[in-house]
């Protein structure tokens, strides 16, 4: 293996192998460079937790070579855990005009603006961090400003594409920039690290411009209130959801909070221009149905977002019922298939008509598909690419395009190290990578005995037992048991449970009575058998005991 103190190599600590969570390292001559800091949603598998982070001990320890941190674009996958993880990091971080202002907000609610070496660099500039020359190449995709990472290191070129595709007119931003890709290509790339999410889907993506005539039209044909909901982030979107209401001489109204976030960065950034101020939530509901349209969030189905709060009624400024329409500019996000038509069956059941990028041309994808892929290769001619930014198939699909395209793929996972210098690009170690779980402002091992404990908890409830005993430890009065999720409020059960846990300490040795721990696991565990006759299940059981 050779020394790397003066290798060239990649290192995905997070969303490769996944949807979400990227966080991706480069390793020159022993300095790091981390690139991006998402976030990640557990989803049906893990409803125990919302949000996930990569867990980056590995760079932690080793944050003293850690030269910075470069953010390709203000997507919640790419930036979200920078609030969470940055502590771990303590590095600059290089970030383009509205990423910058996503993050400053994130920051400040945080309470760590003034902590973080926040670094604004523009679109198309050039900087150097250490062994790493660094520019970034414009790139359309479904936010403002994204951009992907050129590396120049003393081993070679490597193109770090972020996420992006060709779109001839994406409305905010510049095209991809398809003529830089190509002067790159003729420079000599000895690695792509590209984007794989829709490298399973055949043709191209599409353009926002056909969104936005499509849009235009559908709105200026319905009746009664109209609701849109989609990507908050997707600033062109927004727009011409926007655009499109004013055509049809609605004033908008946005809600959700990610939504106005974005919008305020948008405006700080001068995009927008074009939109006058929307409507404030408060208001909307006041206005006549045929001269309102909403803006929601909650396209993937999350539970407190505001269009679920409307499909289940429970909004306080808004409702939607029969003869309002309702618009998902969105795809699904697999793994939100389940929540989404909840929402979907809960419009339907309060009257709503649903329209869908099934039924309508209400939506494109950020990403390229395979058309796009193969342009990309075409320009840049990398030697060797690196799948990333998506599932296992999506990596095999890429990486069996890559190879037609006549660059050598290699398949890597998060933790491996992909050396990229030398004479062949190969996996040479491992390093130890896992996911943690925002809670609050705690991170916890996924598989860590707290989460297993609210694993249990959410299958097999918890039984909650109290009681006094004296100095010798017979029971004072009569015990308490409660098992929220078990039993209804009403139920006979938790008393019989706490009557026979009364016998069960009664009958137990005297010594170990006036033993606390020990008395608690007894009762502990008798608690545990009374539950289990009666249920079959094996709960979560505590027992608090007060010697009086």
């Amino acid at each position: 293996m050779m020394d790397p103190m003066g290798d060239l190599a990649f290192i995905p600590l997070g969303g490769t192998g996944e949807i979400g969570m990227n966080l991706n390292v480069y390793r020159c001559d022993g300095a790091l460079l981390a690139v991006d800091c998402g976030i990640g949603f557990a989803g049906s598998e893990a409803p125990e937790v919302d949000v996930m982070v990569p867990d980056i001990a590995w760079l932690a320890e080793r944050r003293d070579k850690l030269l910075g941190l470069v953010i390709t674009h203000a997507h919640e996958d790419h930036i979200g855990a920078v609030v969470h993880l940055w502590r771990q990091m303590r590095c600059p971080v290089h970030a383009t005009p509205f990423a910058a202002a996503v993050l400053t907000r994130k920051l400040t609610e945080a309470g760590m603006l003034q902590e973080v070496p926040l670094v604004t660099v523009l679109p198309r500039s050039r900087f150097t961090l250490g062994p790493f020359g660094c520019e970034l190449l414009p790139v359309a995709h479904s936010i403002p400003e994204a951009q992907a990472l050129v590396l120049r290191t003393r081993h070679g070129i490597v193109l770090h594409t972020g996420d992006w595709k060709l779109d001839p007119d994406p409305l905010i931003g510049p095209r991809t920039d398809e003529a830089a890709f190509a002067a790159l290509g003729e420079e000599g790339v000895l690695a792509m690290v590209c984007d794989s999410t829709n490298a399973m889907v055949e043709g191209h993506s599409g353009s926002e411009a056909d969104v936005r005539r499509n849009l235009a039209a559908l709105v200026r044909g319905i009746k009664g209130r109209i609701a849109v909901t989609g990507f908050a982030s997707n600033v062109a979107r927004l727009e011409s959801i926007a655009l499109a209401g004013r055509a049809a001489g609605r004033q908008v109204s946005l809600f959700g909070r990610s939504l106005r976030n974005i919008e305020a960065a948008a405006r700080d950034c001068g995009y927008l221009k074009s939109v006058p101020p929307f409507v404030p939530e408060e208001e909307a509901g006041y206005l006549p149905d045929e001269e309102i349209l909403l803006i929601c969030t909650g396209s993937q189905g999350e539970p407190r977002s505001a269009m679920s709060k409307i499909a289940e009624d429970t909004h306080p400024n808004i409702a939607l019922g029969e003869g309002d329409t309702v618009i998902f500019s969105s795809r699904r996000i697999p793994g939100n298939e389940k929540a989404i038509q909840r929402v979907q069956d809960g419009l339907a059941r309060r009257g709503c008509q649903v329209m869908t990028d099934e039924d309508h041309m209400v939506h494109v994808s950020g990403h390229p598909a395979r058309d796009e892929l193969k342009r990309l290769y075409a320009l840049v001619k990398p030697r060797h690419a690196v799948p990333v930014h998506g599932e296992w198939r999506h990596l095999q699909e890429h990486a069996a395009l890559a190879r037609e395209c006549g660059s050598v793929p290699h398949l890597v996972e998060d933790g491996d190290v992909l050396r990229l210098s030398g004479n062949r690009p190969e996996v040479v170690e491992g390093v130890p990578t896992g996911r943690l779980a925002v809670d609050g402002d705690r991170l916890l091992p996924m598989d860590g005995a707290v989460i297993a404990a609210r694993r249990r908890m959410l299958f097999n409830g918890v039984v909650m037992a109290s009681f006094a005993v004296d100095g010798q430890g017979r029971v004072l009065g009569d015990p308490q048991v409660s098992a929220p999720g078990l039993f209804d409020s009403g139920d006979i059960e938790p008393g019989a449970i706490a009557g026979e846990l009364r016998r069960a300490v009664s009958e137990m040795p005297a010594a170990l009575r006036r033993e606390d721990d020990a008395l608690r696991e007894a009762a502990r565990s008798a608690l545990r058998k009374a539950v289990g006759r009666r249920l079959r299940k094996r709960p979560t059981v505590e027992v608090h005991l007060l010697r009086v």
